[in-house]
């Protein structure tokens, strides 16, 4: 099986999955933008909170798969 054949596998099964990740990734960048863009605060704040989102994605999605 090609590489291609494999990443379109692995695409059309977990098509989802990775729509749900990226627009939570693009929710938490928007958010997090928007609230440096009003308190102004330090780069090593904002990027702390940017790599707080990493922890956010694994806690938000445990939360909801212990709900179901």
């Amino acid at each position: 099986m090609s590489l291609v054949q494999t990443i379109r596998d692995h695409v059309a099964t977990h098509r989802s999955e990775m729509v749900t990740d990226l627009l939570f990734a693009l929710a938490w960048v928007t958010v997090v933008s928007l609230l440096f863009d009003v308190v102004d605060g330090p780069q090593w704040a904002f990027y702390l909170c940017l790599a707080a989102g990493v922890v956010a994605h694994y806690g938000f999605f445990a939360s909801v798969e212990a709900a179901r």
